[in-house]
């Protein structure tokens, strides 16, 4: 269970890092609308419910595709190649940029910490 909430701090941590990045926010936006659309697509010609088609989409962005569901019309199989080209190349846009925002960030910690024991070694030097 620790290492569960110290994975969820860390994610936390990232996005607020990478919220930094305006490329982070518009990835992110579009990541939203492209699930947005494939749920409602899904949902509308393959008659899936909204939990199905949005699961469907999420794992076919994500690349994780477990084969429990597949569109059965032409047109939704179809639609499903050109889902797959746009929103695999977004997720791994947003899992770069979220990385990025992970890494900035223990920079940025990194950076503040060793700025505060150079003060605090000035500050006894100074003293002395």
């Amino acid at each position: 269970m620790t290492s569960l909430i110290l994975t969820l701090l860390r994610l936390l941590r990232a996005i607020r890092g990478a919220w930094a990045l305006p490329d982070f926010r518009n990835v992110l936006l579009l990541v939203a609308l492209t699930l947005t659309s494939g749920t409602i697509f899904f949902h509308t010609v393959e008659g899936w419910s909204w939990v199905d088609a949005f699961y469907f989409s999420a794992t076919t962005i994500a690349t994780v595709g477990h084969g429990d569901l597949a569109p059965r019309t032409d047109f939704g199989k179809l639609f499903t190649v050109l889902y797959i080209v746009v929103g695999v190349g977004l997720f791994i846009t947003l899992a770069t940029l979220l990385s990025r925002g992970l890494v900035n960030g223990d920079r940025n910690k990194d950076t503040a910490e060793s700025r505060n024991s150079k003060r605090g070694s000035r500050r006894e030097s100074i003293k002395k």
